[in-house]
């Protein structure tokens, strides 16, 4: 298997909708109640904190990337 870059901001977005989903699952079963119209404000600020979380997640990915030195067909660069 292949792997792959961890992104913060796919989890973050799966937690925020798992929430909605226990929310709904609460409400359906008479456990928790909550205006239904609630939910999608929430929902909302939950996608804006994951994309914030995935261009800080760029930002440092691109920082890491760049403090990097090159290296040549001959191994690392000079020192």
């Amino acid at each position: 298997m292949r792997r792959h870059e961890f992104e913060p901001g796919k989890l973050v977005v799966g937690l925020v909708l798992l929430g909605g989903c226990a929310a709904y699952l609460a409400a359906a079963r008479g456990v928790w109640h909550f205006p239904f119209f609630a939910l999608l404000p929430a929902l909302g600020v939950g996608f804006c904190a994951a994309g914030a979380v995935s261009f800080l997640a760029y930002l440092m990915r691109r920082r890491r990337s760049r403090g990097t030195e090159p290296t040549g067909p001959d191994g690392p660069g000079p020192r």
